[in-house]
């Protein structure tokens, strides 16, 4: 954690300050509103995005120095989005709270992975969506951004097995070419997926 508050300790945006491509592309097909987490949000970009498409958003980082880029980023936009420190490892996921639910590049171990998959199947509205674009194990021999161990990254059967039950929207595994700042630069082997919650379970 100690390691994240300090990447963050600089003034450079070191993922970017624009959203995620999947992200800023899928979120307006869907034509989501209201209540929006973005979780293992970083230094803010793409909650800041969500918050400029009109959803109330919340942003979740153990890093402080994250969460204060966060905010200093939606200012400079002239949007608001509220902080919150937490490790999704301890999270706590209110039942039915949430619009829509992002992850991008939050990597974290197996059994923290399938936690946050449980929390936000809870955390969703019905109707609501969960998008997110994480590194594949592939990833491993690209060299152009995330974990550098297999158990940090995501297998599509993982993803596909944790929503089961969903609407599956958009899911794609394979080569991406990705510029976020300076940690995230070239041809990527990312896992992208788009899930509605039904209506009635």
């Amino acid at each position: 954690m100690a390691s994240w508050h300090e990447r963050y300790q600089t003034e450079e945006y070191v993922y970017g300050i624009e959203p995620n491509e999947f992200i800023k592309s899928m979120h307006p097909k869907l034509a989501a509103s209201g209540d929006a987490l973005a979780i293992a949000e970083g230094e803010g970009r793409n909650a800041v995005f969500l918050a400029e498409q009109g959803m109330q958003v919340t942003a979740w980082d153990f890093a402080r120095s994250g969460l204060e880029k966060t905010q200093r980023l939606a200012n400079s936009r002239n949007v608001e989005v509220a902080v919150s420190e937490v490790d999704l490892a301890q999270a706590e996921w209110a039942e039915g709270k949430w619009d829509e639910i992002i992850c991008v590049f939050g990597h974290f171990p197996k059994h923290v992975q399938q936690k946050t998959f449980e929390g936000i199947r809870r955390a969703l509205k019905p109707g609501g969506y969960f998008l997110m674009e994480v590194y594949s194990t592939d990833q491993l021999s690209y060299g152009t951004g995330g974990p550098k161990t297999e158990e940090m990254l995501y297998r599509p059967e993982e993803i596909l097995e944790a929503f089961q039950g969903f609407k599956l929207i958009h899911f794609f595994a394979g080569e991406v070419v990705r510029k976020e700042g300076s940690l995230h630069n070239g041809l990527s082997h990312v896992i992208q997926a788009a899930v509605q919650k039904p209506h009635q379970q």
